[in-house]
């Protein structure tokens, strides 16, 4: 179980110039689809690839909410309207809070930082 624990990438690890090289890359890892692009664009720099993996959680995140929400709905439905509704809602705050969470990820990505995302930024996909 050690590749679940995120890669702790101390600022005094990470070199400066490689930030401020791939800070756009590290940002771009955030808007959904786009965590390709620094995954192929920028695959040796620790910076970027600390912010695509963050970003390719979330983004399999996001999927997975939506993937629930139809299933559920679509089963429900026809049962009730009400209990529909209220899956809906769920998923509705879920998807809120996962984008809450890619502010925050944009957010570090342009200060340099290199600090996990809440409740799902201790997971590691890329090495």
């Amino acid at each position: 179980m050690d590749n679940l624990n995120a890669p702790q990438a101390p600022m005094e690890q990470l070199d400066p110039q490689d930030v401020q090289q791939n800070k756009v890359m590290a940002i771009l890892a955030y808007f959904g689809i786009l965590v390709l692009i620094p995954i192929f664009a920028a695959p040796n720099s620790k910076f970027a690839r600390y912010h695509a993996n963050q970003g390719l959680i979330l983004f399999l995140a996001y999927i997975c909410c939506y993937v629930v929400m139809h299933i559920a709905v679509r089963m429900l439905y026809s049962v009730s309207t009400a209990l529909t509704g209220l899956i809906t809602l769920i998923i509705f705050i879920a998807t809120i809070v996962l984008m809450v969470f890619a502010v925050i990820g944009i957010i570090n990505a342009a200060k340099g930082k290199c600090k996990p995302l809440p409740l799902i930024g201790n997971f590691t996909l890329l090495k």
